[in-house]
């Protein structure tokens, strides 16, 4: 996989992550790599035999994107207080420098292939500021405020919130940006703005999945695993509304330790390849979510609307016209509420 970055690199990000430099390893190896052998000490109180193999460690979410059977065409969602994004292209083949995408690393998930990480910096995180900090409220009223959200129309409540409330990670990298919502009035319930929030993430998963297909990654089949992708089928709905593509969702509930397990097995000689490995160890729930096509319409003017706050906000587009947004909110309300009687 080569080697880190040298100082000179590391000084122009920051002074601090220079003087780290002395104390890294010299050389990256991806998870096929031998990290060494079960000491005796150690596989005493394990309950394991000594020597047996053991395989480099790697992050939790590309262990996770094994886990949930990652592949050329794959995109794994590990959707929690914040969601990774990860994918991963043959290393045969040259990847585009995609733009917001920082994590473009080969090697970094599976060997014989570039790793491909993208995410949002904030996404359960926001759902516990708002229903926990702002309403006081407790897993109890997480319950409550799903349900009524879900009993709303998309467009119905007239609300449009950007994802940032911890800054942005992709597409445009910038942590200095901050949340906002629109089209509050004094008749704005706590769950619109819960599902305006949960709209908002979704949005925001929409943008980088199109960033990702616009630079040649392909996007066949999206696989989310976390405890949100298991607990809520409301916002796994309502991304694949939003997304236009089927939510999948990983069999295991444990997907990094399982991915742990797979590259340990494929180590060890237990599996010949990590291909076989994971279609062997890994599964999907029997559950899919697929995009109805009347909520996708909706969500996509309503996107449309998104991207011309972010492209603003974001400073993509600081010239961007608002005058008649709030009103268009206003008429997709209007619409969504006739459409309901």
């Amino acid at each position: 996989m080569g080697r880190p970055p040298g100082q000179k690199f590391l000084r122009r990000l920051s002074p601090k992550l220079a003087a780290l430099r002395d104390r890294l390893y010299d050389e990256a190896h991806d998870a096929s790599a031998l990290a060494g052998n079960l000491c005796p000490a150690w596989a005493q109180k394990l309950g394991l035999p000594a020597g047996i193999p053991i395989a480099v460690g790697a992050f939790d979410v590309h262990y996770g994107a094994i886990g949930s059977g990652v592949a050329e065409g794959t995109l794994v969602k590990v959707i929690g207080t914040s969601t990774c994004d990860v994918g991963v292209v043959s290393a045969h083949q040259s990847v585009a420098d995609i733009p917001g995408i920082c994590g473009i690393v080969k090697g970094a998930i599976l060997p014989g292939y570039y790793g491909i990480e993208a995410g949002q910096s904030a996404v359960g995180d926001i759902f516990k500021w708002w229903v926990e900090v702002v309403c006081g409220g407790d897993d109890r009223t997480h319950v409550e405020l799903t349900q009524q959200a879900a009993k709303l129309a998309p467009g119905e409540s007239g609300l449009l919130a950007l994802d940032w409330n911890n800054g942005n990670r992709t597409i445009l990298v910038d942590q200095r940006l901050t949340g906002l919502m629109l089209g509050t009035t004094l008749h704005t319930q706590s769950a619109e703005i819960y599902r305006a929030l949960i709209e908002a993430t979704a949005f925001g998963a929409r943008a980088i999945i199109e960033r990702l297909r616009e630079y040649g990654v392909p996007i066949k089949r999206v696989v989310c695993a976390g405890g949100i992708a298991e607990k809520n089928p409301f916002l796994m709905q309502t991304y694949a509304d939003i997304t236009g593509c089927t939510m999948l969702v990983a069999g295991s509930s444990q997907a990094c330790a399982l991915g742990s397990a797979i590259s340990a097995a494929v180590l060890a000689g237990a599996q010949p390849d990590f291909a076989t490995a994971e279609k062997k160890m890994t599964a999907l729930k029997h559950v899919a979510y697929k995009p109805q096509p009347a909520a996708r319409r909706v969500y996509h003017q309503l996107y449309r609307l998104y991207r011309q706050l972010h492209d603003s906000f974001g400073g993509l587009n600081p010239q961007a016209d608002h005058a008649q947004l709030m009103k268009k909110l206003l008429t997709l309300k209007e619409s969504a509420r006739m459409a309901k009687k």
